[in-house]
């Protein structure tokens, strides 16, 4: 079995492989992969893509080029919102596969800047890895800007003091793929060269897994973050009534082979 011929679209590149993993690639590199309209419409649509394919089970997120895997929302192209500004719209509903109800693992594999917008890749990927040449840092307060997005979801991963001292120090600092691990906002730090490979394994390693588990366990993790405990639990016990049969059953049709577990 092949790789399927890419997706075609103008701003990112779309494909999906014999292992049931779809890759996503930022493909704006002269411009550091900053998005604009046309690359977070391409992405809603490559989501919608990823979620209707049965035959993707897992995700590959990454970004073209060596000096960024994103800059944020391109500042030198207008947008474009509605004239009426209760109608405007927030660019990371577009570009996110959680607003776009995908429950397919993401692995977010980074490299060289990560800044402003770009946290909303980081922000709803399920794994997140980076080269030991990666920088993070959010550059909204030193152009003037509110930072009021991107650290709502960035909060939930390292919680309020780093997402109060990135979001406020601006381009003053940047965070280093050193302090990304220390703090959570990565789980592992690889050499540049080996960024995409290691993606590769992580999403292949998950894919390879009833696709009826693992998006059950990615939507019960993500849906508690926004109930009080108990419904939590309740909501992920009906998830466990409805995936396991399915996964089960799955596992005990085709037993999976029993690979020794790599240590991390």
């Amino acid at each position: 079995m092949t790789a399927r011929p890419a997706r075609d679209f103008g701003t990112i590149r779309y494909e999906v492989a014999p292992d049931h993993v779809a890759t996503i690639t930022l493909d704006r590199p002269e411009v550091l992969n900053a998005f604009d309209r046309q690359m977070c419409e391409e992405m809603a649509a490559a989501w919608r893509l990823v979620k209707a394919d049965p035959a993707v089970h897992a995700v590959v997120l990454r970004g073209e080029g060596d000096r960024a895997f994103c800059a944020g929302l391109d500042t030198k192209k207008a947008y474009g919102q509605p004239d009426d500004v209760w109608n405007h719209e927030d660019p990371g509903e577009l570009l996110s596969p959680k607003w776009q109800k995908v429950w397919k693992p993401v692995v977010c594999a980074v490299q060289g800047m990560c800044t402003a917008g770009a946290f909303y890749f980081l922000n709803e990927a399920d794994v997140v890895i980076c080269s030991d040449d990666a920088t993070f840092f959010d550059s909204h307060v030193s152009a003037g800007m509110v930072s009021a997005l991107e650290p709502v979801g960035l909060m939930r991963r390292v919680g309020l003091a780093q997402t109060l001292r990135i979001a406020l120090t601006g381009n003053d600092e940047r965070v280093t793929a050193e302090t990304a691990l220390r703090i959570g906002l990565v789980t592992e730090v690889v050499a540049r060269d080996a960024l995409w490979l290691r993606a590769q394994e992580i999403a292949a390693a998950i894919a390879a897994k009833p696709t009826a588990a693992t998006q059950g366990t990615v939507r019960a993790i993500w849906e508690s973050l926004d109930r009080p405990y108990r419904a939590a639990m309740e909501q992920g016990l009906i998830y466990t009534r409805l995936g396991n049969p399915i996964g089960m059953a799955e596992v005990a049709e085709h037993p999976p082979a029993r690979p020794e577990p790599r240590l991390r």
